[in-house]
């Protein structure tokens, strides 16, 4: 209240804003119309502005000096002023420093000064009485001696002055027109001594300081931004309630009232400086009584907004300092001191209490005041939660008035209606009253009553009644932190919510408005959200099913939940919400695994194979039948996106045979509950391929859900993850279809194709195949049984090369849309029998080919021979083996082991039979490369040549991600005759060096030759320090056999050997000596052999 009367009273010896704003525009004409009292505080600049010589000395600034003279020439005091402009003030400069220079010195006293030399009475009366000259010596006097008190106790850091210094001269307003005139003047001709900063710190210690400020702004108005920035700097960051504060603050203010316009800027600079939040709140609530004065719209939301902005900002330091300021003045409240504070809190209060009694009207507008309600909730949770303000009773009463409105049925009534519970619910001690509390009841009993209404009025797709229900939910299953995250991601701010104070909220909730059982039925009841994708934003009804599932709610009462999430995902559309992948998890948990707090029996239904299929039957990789299939005429569309919604099922699908594998060896009940298991038949029909890919092809959309069957996929399915099928295929313009009719166009292309192949025109068949590389993959498939019925074409030696070529690459197009599908009509078509029309008898399907892969080697004996369609073949037969493998893993995890020793029977044995499928499929391949008794062409582009290399490639392949693979198939053996081939082409046969000596020692003679002539060949290859080691051990070897085998066997061995070992000196000459040692004792064993059994051969005389 001090403060208020000093700035009223400050208030009449101020320039007033007129006068500072024709002064600072230099307005020539307004000035002439001013009073002379409003002209009085100016005096000294218009003085300097008509009598000083200018710089300006054009005609027009010499009429403008006289009109001035003219204009001050009545004015009594006129020539006091001008003579003060008549001193030398050189020498008073002079003067001015040394009289600095003395305050400077330690222990000079008050009284010792330079510039005057005695008083033969007071400050005062000497100034009253002396001349101009005279009255610059006693102010500067006075001026430099407060400059020097304050400089000390800054220096000396003791703390700030807490009352005003004694000044004869500055105390009396009597005095302070002169005083003002002698103080600008001074200012003004001794700008390198008198600092306008230090003079105004200077005079903020003295009476009617504030005023001689504003006066010399008012005089030096370009000075007016450095004057405030002085004040600003050297205030208080945190407690501005002090003497020197709450001057320094009436020091703001009342610029701030001489110059309005600058107001908020000044305040502004103070939040950016972190500096006095007093002055920018009595700034604040200044500019509101200003504007109040001159508008009739309501003046509160200006604080409003003002306070919102810092505590709901970006800048976590302004959030910071504010928040300090809020909890210093609170303690300073409870204690009963009057602060900045307490005006802010009434001008809120004024704002809720005005909002309330107009009913949320707004300036005449129901929506501007419900908006402004939101404003203010979230403002006073930011107070509350933010800044730790105590609401006094008079605040909780009218909080929760505010609170308690209805509002109208739009989005920013539901937007009201969300921020009103969670302000009950970030300061429960809002309803700690039994009447608070009794409205707060009965208003969300009426929400609940209106939920519905409002969202059928709105249109919108999330209301406040779902964040009931959450709230419910969580409170049910004694979440609490799950509460105050929906209560900080509803209003936006991070609050920290004891949850201890929650109890009361929580009984009002789950015992008097949802009981466990009628939240449970409510949310079956509640419609799913329509086209739900990321862009919707609130709280839906999917959340609280999904936190209803994760309590295990529906299993507990018995409430079937399957038919409404299977609902939902019908009606997903892209790009996909975050909440489907929690969602579907913890469904697919609630169907394997019952609680284990319930029985065994109680857990979810799982979306049975029709239900599915009956999605899947809009072929998105087709558009053969779909309108027939799918949208019937007059049935109304169940999906609203198809591909969105298959993306959904196939990750619940393969989540859920994931989790059933894996739980099968871990959980023994889930074997006795006999859970459902999805049939490979069911599986098949799935495209699992073309709708990864599409994904993988909008992350945009679908970015939240493609890492996640990725794994799955991988895992389950690593036959759909071979590279190739991978790679980037070469880019492709597809055609501009124009057709009206998907189906019209399919079956041209069709009798197109069937056309080219009945003309054995090999340009036609390019021309079409070339044709169908251009059409969309959608459309491509519908003719993949057509071509694949004609790939027993391309075996005719009559079939170009190009021909081939460019079917291969359509097969490899049809392979990225449907390649489970492909391979076994692939697979069909090509086995040796027949070729076009086979009995259904005979028909292999997925599970057979899976089963023993292979059948994709009994092919017709032509294809090995065909580059082309043997690339195809081995892409396959990679495949199926990859499927062969994971089908035995999970069949050893649907039926798990009794004992440790029967699970490490049962893997053995698995193991064993995968190994003997892939390597008799690695046999045939290398049977394949051998030549046949018609191949001798020596031409290197040769079918045959070109089939060697695939194969060699394959099994490059195969041996590095298996080696176990490579020493088995060495250890069975193969033609040397493939050997120079194999060592060649297949860069991994590097390995084999690992076991040749493990060969080596093999009893078996076939196998130690085999190894010393694979030996031979890779130390050709590879000369390296391992070979010739290798190389050394075969030669140790051929030398113990040389003496221990009997002659039938030593000849058929050594006559296979000897080239090999021959072989091996090629690289490594030091063999060459152990080489020719061999063969010396090996003639000469031979040599007594013949002496004792054919004597007559070595001795033929005798």
């Amino acid at each position: 209240m001090d403060a208020m009367n000093a700035l009223n009273v400050t208030q009449s010896l101020i320039p007033s804003p007129k006068t500072f704003c024709v002064i600072r525009d230099m307005n020539l004409d307004a000035i002439e119309r001013l009073d002379s009292s409003d002209i009085r505080p100016i005096l000294p600049t218009l003085v300097r502005m008509g009598w000083c010589i200018p710089l300006d000395t054009s005609d027009e600034w010499s009429d403008r000096r006289k009109h001035i003279q003219q204009m001050l020439s009545g004015i009594e005091v006129i020539n006091n002023v001008v003579n003060l402009l008549s001193f030398d003030f050189h020498a008073l400069e002079m003067d001015v420093r040394k009289e600095q220079q003395l305050r400077l010195k330690l222990g000079s006293n008050a009284s010792d000064s330079l510039l005057i030399t005695s008083l033969a009475d007071g400050l005062a009366l000497e100034f009253e009485r002396c001349d101009g000259i005279r009255k610059l010596r006693l102010l500067l006097s006075e001026l430099i001696s407060i400059m020097a008190f304050v400089r000390q106790t800054v220096h000396q850091s003791q703390q700030q002055v807490t009352g005003l210094r004694p000044s004869e001269l500055f105390d009396n307003e009597v005095y302070l027109d002169e005083v003002s005139d002698v103080l600008c003047i001074a200012i003004a001709e001794l700008p390198n001594t008198l600092l306008i900063p230090d003079v105004v710190e200077a005079l903020l210690h003295v009476k009617n300081g504030t005023a001689l400020i504003c006066r010399i702004a008012a005089n030096f108005a370009e000075s007016f931004g450095d004057i405030c920035l002085t004040l600003l700097n050297n205030g208080d960051k945190h407690d501005d309630e002090s003497f020197c504060g709450r001057t320094r603050i009436t020091a703001l203010r009342l610029l701030c009232r001489m110059n309005p316009s600058e107001a908020l800027t000044v305040r502004a600079e103070a939040v950016e400086l972190c500096r006095m939040p007093s002055l920018t709140i009595q700034l604040t609530l200044d500019y509101i009584e200003n504007r109040d004065k001159s508008s009739d719209c309501l003046p509160q939301t200006d604080i409003v907004s003002f306070i919102t902005g810092i505590l709901l900002g970006n800048d976590d330091r302004i959030r910071n300092w504010f928040s300090t300021y809020i909890r210093i003045g609170q303690k300073k409240m409870d204690q009963s001191i009057q602060t900045s504070l307490v005006d802010l809190r009434k001008q809120l209060l004024k704002s809720v209490d005005n909002l309330v009694q107009n009913g949320l009207k707004s300036e005449g507008s129901l929506e501007s005041g419900v908006s402004e309600g939101c404003v203010l909730i979230r403002l006073y949770c930011a107070l509350r939660g933010v800044a730790n303000m105590k609401f006094t009773e008079e605040e909780t009463n009218s909080i929760v008035a505010l609170i308690i409105c209805h509002p109208p049925p739009n989005q920013i009534g539901i937007r009201f209606v969300s921020l009103g519970l969670c302000m009950i619910l970030s300061s429960p001690l809002l309803i700690t009253s039994a009447d608070n509390e009794q409205k707060a009841i009965e208003w969300i009993k009426w929400l609940v009553k209106e939920e519905s209404y409002f969202g059928r009025i709105t249109h919108v797709k999330s209301s406040f009644g779902e964040m009931l229900l959450l709230i419910a939910i969580h409170f049910h299953s004694n979440q609490m932190t799950a509460i105050a995250e929906l209560v900080s991601s509803t209003l936006g701010i991070k609050l920290p919510i004891r949850t201890n104070n929650l109890n009361r909220i929580k009984i009002i909730f789950t015992q008097e408005i949802f009981t466990d059982q009628t939240v449970t039925a409510h949310a079956v009841k509640v419609p799913v959200t329509e086209n739900l994708n990321s862009s919707v934003a609130g709280f839906l009804p999917v959340h609280c099913i999904y936190q209803l599932l994760k309590s295990r709610a529906f299993t507990k009462h018995k409430v079937p939940i399957k038919d409404w999430i299977f609902k939902q995902i019908c009606n997903a559309s892209p790009p996909i919400h975050p909440i489907f992948m929690p969602l579907v998890e913890v469904y697919v948990h609630s169907i394997i695994h019952p609680s284990p707090k319930l029985s065994s029996n109680t857990t979810n239904e799982p979306f049975s194979e029709e239900e599915i299929i009956r999605i899947f039957k809009y072929k998105v990789y087709s558009v053969e039948d779909n309108s027939n299939d799918y949208q019937m005429e007059g049935t109304e569309k169940e999906v609203s996106c198809e591909l969105t919604s298959q993306l959904l099922l196939l990750y619940f699908v393969l989540l859920y045979e994931d989790i059933r594998l894996s739980s099968h060896s871990k959980n023994t009940q889930i074997i006795d509950r006999k859970v459902m298991k999805y049939s490979p038949e069911f599986l098949a029909q799935i495209p699992i391929f073309f709708l990864i890919q599409s994904a993988r092809n909008d992350q945009h959309n679908y970015g939240v859900i493609i890492s996640s069957l990725l794994r799955l996929v991988s895992h389950h399915y690593p036959h759909l993850c071979l590279v190739k099928d991978w790679l980037p295929s070469e880019p492709l313009n597809p055609r501009e279809l124009t057709s009206k009719s998907p189906q019209v166009l399919t079956q041209n292309e069709r009798q197109l194709f069937l056309n080219s192949f009945d003309s054995n025109s090999p340009s036609l068949i390019v021309s079409v195949l070339e044709r169908l590389l251009t059409l969309p993959k959608n459309y491509l498939w519908p003719l993949a049984p057509d071509f694949i019925s004609k790939l027993p074409f391309l075996l005719l030696p009559s079939t170009p090369r190009q021909v081939r070529q460019k079917a291969k690459i359509v097969w490899f197009e049809l392979n990225s849309i449907f390649p489970r599908k492909l391979w076994v009509m692939t697979v069909n078509v090509l086995r040796p029998k027949y070729f076009g029309f086979m009995p259904k008898s005979q028909v292999l399907t997925w599970s057979d080919i899976m089963s023993d892969p292979l059948h994709v080697l009994r092919c017709d004996d032509r294809i090995f021979r065909n580059a082309e369609l043997m690339e195809i073949t081995l892409h396959m037969l990679s495949a199926f083996l990859a499927a062969s493998r994971i089908h035995l893993t999970h069949h050893l995890l649907e039926t798990p082991s009794r004992s440790p020793e029967e699970e490490k029977d049962r893997e053995e044995l698995r193991s064993a039979l995968l190994t003997a499928q892939e390597s008799a499929a690695i046999q045939i391949l290398l049977e394949c490369c051998v030549a046949k008794p018609d191949e001798t062409d020596t031409n290197l582009l040769t079918n045959l040549r070109e089939v060697q290399g695939l194969i060699c490639s394959h099994l490059h392949q195969v041996f590095i991600s298996d080696p176990n693979i490579a020493k088995l198939v060495h250890f069975q053996g193969y033609p040397n005759d493939l050997l120079p081939l194999v060592v060649a082409a297949i860069p991994s046969m590097h390995i084999c060096l690992d076991f040749i000596p493990e060969l080596l020692g093999q009893p078996d003679l076939q196998k130690q030759a085999f190894a010393m002539n694979l030996c031979s060949y890779l130390c050709k290859q590879y000369s390296i320090a391992k070979s010739f080691s290798v190389a050394k051990l075969c030669f140790n070897v051929s030398t113990t056999l040389v003496s221990v085998l009997p002659s039938d066997k030593r000849a058929p061995f050594f006559t296979n050997v000897l080239p090999a070992l021959i072989r091996m000196c090629g690289p490594f000459p030091p063999l060459c000596e152990d080489a020719v040692k061999l063969l010396v004792q090996l003639s000469q064993i031979n040599m007594s052999c013949l002496a004792s059994t054919s004597p007559h051969f070595m001795f033929p005389d005798a």
